[in-house]
């Protein structure tokens, strides 16, 4: 699973980010994505076995392709609706059909709260819910739903937040203080020319 989510979803990050976790949706929504053009295929199938006519034979093959077309179309659907965790924020991407892709990236600097809900017997049952996020530049919420264990991404999201947020204060600190050593040090050196241009008139005048 490893290896087809880094196949899939690495190239939505940048060269310097670390994927950290893929969000799917609960795999009962993959079933019910896939259940009817599995069935479709099969009964294809059926009919080339059980139906051993020349006429039949196209039309079942025609069926069969269409039918896998059909179960392609609708697990992309499912997998590739999902979202991104890595080091430095959250993707959420979705996917509407062959050539329709949308994505959304939150930095974990812009992200102003995390929250999740379980509601309903089902999902009460089998432990997946929705999870929300908050943006702070513009006050929108991105939703997933149908997330298993939703109290388990929240809290990946926050401690990886929060060490993106050490980090970041960090070499914003960084940052100044070699701001201020730079002033500091053009300081000294402008004092330095000044002394040397002092010592020059002194030595003028004495001649």
């Amino acid at each position: 699973m490893h290896k087809l989510n880094s196949f899939f979803f690495r190239r939505h990050l940048d060269n310097e980010e670390t994927l950290l976790m893929v969000v799917h949706k609960h795999w009962l929504i993959g079933i019910k994505f896939l259940f009817w053009p599995t069935t479709s295929f099969f009964a294809a199938w059926w009919a080339l076995y059980n139906l051993p006519i020349y006429a039949i034979f196209y039309v079942a093959a025609i069926w069969a392709t269409v039918s896998l077309i059909w179960w392609f179309r609708n697990f992309f659907d499912y997998y590739l609706d999902a979202w991104i965790i890595s080091d430095q924020g959250i993707m959420d991407v979705e996917w509407h059909g062959w050539f329709h892709r949308e994505s959304t990236r939150v930095l974990f600097s812009d992200i102003q709260g995390v929250s999740y809900e379980i509601n309903g017997i089902a999902a009460t049952m089998l432990g997946f819910g929705c999870i929300s996020v908050e943006k702070v530049s513009t006050g929108n919420v991105i939703e997933l739903d149908y997330v298993p264990e939703p109290r388990k991404v929240e809290k990946v999201i926050l401690k990886n937040m929060e060490g993106y947020m050490h980090n970041k204060n960090l070499k914003d600190s960084r940052h100044v203080q070699e701001i201020l050593s730079q002033m500091v040090a053009n300081e000294i050196q402008l004092q330095e020319l000044s002394e040397e241009d002092d010592n020059e008139d002194d030595s003028e005048d004495d001649i």
